[in-house]
């Protein structure tokens, strides 16, 4: 009785590069930088509502992105230590800055 052959898919190759490539720092470096940026998509998609983009086409998608998310950028950059929300973080950006 001849012996059943189990034979490799045809992409396979393509999967083991992408294995291969999935254990090197620099993945892991460039895996969380996109994380970082998917998360503010999926923000502005769930939370503020731009889910479908009424303007068609490249152009008027990034209409559309640019003025929520430099919206985004900018609260983000309020909330850091070089704007202080407090009172108390003021003196923190004084020093810093002398």
């Amino acid at each position: 009785m001849p012996a059943r052959k189990v034979t490799r898919s045809i992409p396979e190759g393509a999967r083991d590069m992408a294995r291969d490539i999935a254990t090197t720092d620099a993945y892991v470096v460039s895996r969380r930088q996109r994380k970082k940026v998917e998360m503010l998509f999926a923000h502005l998609k769930r939370i503020l509502g731009l889910g479908r983009l009424p303007l068609r086409g490249p152009n008027g998608a990034k209409d559309e992105f640019h003025l929520p998310a430099t919206a985004q950028t900018c609260a983000k950059w309020r909330s850091s230590s070089h704007f202080p929300a407090e009172p108390h973080q003021l003196e923190r950006v004084e020093a810093w800055a002398s």
